[in-house]
């Protein structure tokens, strides 16, 4: 069971359709309102001729170093994806940040990562676009 996060705390997971591999689009039958995993290794450019059609691109990050996936946000969303994007596996309370900046709207994490890092770590860091450390140094001229 998996939770999402958003930058209002744990949700249940509210998307209902599957999910097809980056990897596999080409060849899988056109249809709107596509859920894709990708891998953080994906091209992004490989994705661009589907946006259209993708509702959801689902992100695995393999470890809590994974910067990859959040460049492959940044990229996505460079080249106009403008659908929901999520980060999947080992991400930490303490990246949301990062993710929400990368462009990932959301953050699916385990049952078991919840229960040690509960809503309110998460929460913590929901306002994302108003704490960095750019922002708290004074403006030299």
């Amino acid at each position: 069971m998996s939770v999402l996060v958003t930058d209002t705390g744990f949700h249940p997971d509210d998307w209902r359709g599957g999910f097809i591999a980056a990897a596999d689009l080409a060849r899988a039958p056109w249809a709107v309102g596509l859920g894709v995993d990708a891998t953080s290794d994906t091209p992004p450019e490989a994705l661009a001729p589907f946006f259209a059609a993708i509702a959801l691109i689902r992100i695995h990050l393999r470890h809590f170093a994974d910067t990859a996936g959040f460049a492959l946000a940044q990229r996505l969303r460079a080249l106009g994806y403008a659908g929901r994007l999520r980060a999947h596996g080992h991400v930490l309370a303490d990246q949301y940040t990062l993710a929400r900046r990368a462009g990932f709207d959301e953050v699916e994490i385990s049952a078991d990562l919840a229960l040690r890092q509960p809503q309110e770590h998460w929460r913590f860091r929901g306002n994302w676009r108003h704490t960095s450390f750019a922002s708290r140094m004074p403006l030299r001229i």
